[in-house]
């Protein structure tokens, strides 16, 4: 058991609601929950913050899923078709991940976060509405393979902005809006995040004294975020799209060439 003081433990649960509504809105939250983790955890193995991470993130992203396919038109069946294959991609990301040098993928991801970032300023309309095509069988299974097999072997491998990709994925291959794109993502995240979890449990590697009540506050948070992407419809999701990708570039080049 690794003792932390109650400021610390208050200011991990700060950031897990905040990583929680916008994990909610648009993908992305890991970017602050997991280094305010490694921060706060600073003596505690990589392993288990990895796991408590995934232990506080399911909670969130199953919430938000939840309230999203109350209200958003949800293909859930497809959503967990997606997600299965995640799951499956996730493990073939982690398996390479410990021969790959990240500081030769992190431009690689740069360039392509930077690319989604010029898509969504040129086109101010992408998004706003569903797609007028049809949404056909090679539609779905493109996405199975693209957001689910592709992008979940991006988050086993690395794992920053996978809720972004998976968004704009939604949006552009199965003709979504952005608040559905957004809401099928939390189905798709609840998948991943539950396998995850499920391996760093057995292997003893989830901090739950940490995770339980910073699970709490993701979950707060996750809720508000997904009621106010709902309300305020893709303008809104857009928007904050635009502020994650920045700060996701901002984040890899800080990561890359300055620490």
């Amino acid at each position: 058991m690794h003792d932390i003081s109650l400021l610390t433990l208050a200011l991990l649960c700060l950031a897990a609601a905040m990583a929680g509504w916008i994990d909610a809105v648009v993908g992305g939250g890991g970017l602050l929950q997991l280094p305010a983790l490694l921060v706060g955890l600073p003596h505690v193995p990589a392993a288990h913050v990895l796991g408590t991470n995934k232990a506080v993130a399911v909670v969130g992203t199953s919430a938000a899923a939840i309230t999203y396919t109350r209200k958003a038109p949800v293909d859930v069946p497809t959503a967990i078709r997606i997600g299965v294959a995640a799951v499956a991609g996730s493990f073939g990301g982690a398996f390479f991940a410990a021969g790959i040098n990240s500081a030769v993928l992190r431009p690689l991801i740069m360039v392509v976060l930077l690319a989604v970032l010029a898509f969504v300023l040129l086109r101010p309309t992408f998004g706003a509405s569903p797609g007028t095509g049809p949404v056909t069988r090679n539609r779905v299974l493109a996405a199975i393979l693209v957001a689910g097999l592709g992008i979940g072997f991006y988050d086993g491998l690395i794992g920053p902005g996978t809720g972004t990709f998976l968004v704009i994925a939604f949006a552009a291959i199965l003709h979504m809006d952005l608040v559905t794109a957004s809401a099928t993502t939390k189905v798709v995240n609840t998948c991943t995040n539950l396998g995850a979890l499920a391996m760093f449990t057995a292997q003893g590697a989830v901090l739950w004294s940490v995770a339980a009540p910073m699970a709490l506050f993701n979950l707060a948070g996750g809720m508000l975020g997904a009621r106010m992407a709902l309300k305020r419809g893709s303008g809104f999701v857009r928007v904050v799209l635009v502020v994650v990708v920045v700060t996701l570039v901002c984040k890899l080049g800080y990561d890359q060439w300055v620490a």
